[in-house]
């Protein structure tokens, strides 16, 4: 779900809380207690379940600037979201609603991430793009650098935006998880001298980009935020597509050498009436 950003009053009076760019992104993944909703009579549930959807209405001030729903398989929870917002009142509102709302004794969270948007340091400048294409043999008077140079420049400025300010992609199957990079004595990643760790992110990212157009990311930075440093969000037109990726760029030196992972949750996008009925929490929705 998405609507166009309007200033919430919440911002107003906290403007010290919004980033110098980029938004707020939280993930969050709940569970329904299924003894709490046993004590609940039908009607109560039937209220309860307005309510939830009500939760996630972008017309609700203050309602963030992207939310999506998720259901989740497995015992690590029954449904997810993932909420962005430059005012981080503005995203955890949708998490006070849903507790606050009827259903909320029956809800339980069971795990968030917190992080920020960011153009990351390995994102080439122009100019150094220009010199990698050098460095891989590329000659700087020959056409079809120049074509690379003048392609890379016209795109570049929507690529850092769509990194601050990211859509949801509306494919089915999603994962979240975070990570860090290592600080092993024989592999610190921030030992490295940054010329290294360029050109290892920027392998990382060759393979990422072969999955063009059967999945897609955001990498969200929490160092300083959460306990761990980054969290990466995937979707795939289809599930073994998330399989396929995360095992191939495992294979990476940035990752097999460097990274480390922490739990990994399933998604499929939803609605809230969907993960109502899937759940069972209501009959006949």
């Amino acid at each position: 779900m998405h609507r166009p950003h309007a200033p919430h009053p919440a911002e107003a009076v906290e403007p010290g809380i919004e980033p110098s760019s980029g938004w707020h992104v939280s993930h969050l993944f709940y569970r329904f207690d299924r003894e709490r909703l046993t004590r609940m009579s039908s009607a109560e549930r039937a209220t309860g379940a307005t309510a939830f959807t009500a939760a996630f209405d972008l017309a609700v001030n203050p309602a963030p600037t992207r939310l999506q729903t998720w259901l989740v398989p497995g015992h690590k929870a029954d449904f997810g979201l993932v909420v962005m917002d430059r005012s981080p009142l503005a995203v955890d509102a949708v998490h006070q609603r849903l507790l606050a709302g009827p259903l909320g004794v029956a809800i339980e969270p069971t795990y968030s991430f917190v992080g920020l948007t960011e153009v990351s340091e390995y994102v080439p400048t122009v100019e150094q793009y220009a010199e990698r294409l050098v460095a891989e043999g590329e000659q700087p008077e020959s056409p079809t650098y120049r074509a690379k140079v003048q392609a890379y420049a016209a795109r570049e400025p929507a690529m850092r935006q769509a990194r601050l300010e990211p859509d949801l992609p509306a494919w089915p199957n999603a994962c979240f998880y975070p990570m860090n990079k290592s600080r092993d004595v024989n592999a610190n990643w921030f030992t490295l001298p940054f010329a290294e760790r360029s050109r290892l992110m920027a392998e990382h990212g060759r393979t990422g980009m072969s999955f063009g157009g059967r999945v897609t990311q955001l990498i969200t930075v929490s160092v300083g935020l959460d306990d761990w440093e980054w969290g990466v969000t995937l979707w795939a037109k289809r599930p073994d597509f998330l399989k396929e990726i995360v095992y191939t760029m495992r294979f990476d030196e940035a990752s097999a050498r460097y990274a480390q992972f922490g739990p990994f949750y399933t998604g499929y996008v939803s609605t809230p009436a969907a993960i109502l009925a899937h759940c069972r929490v209501v009959e006949g929705i």
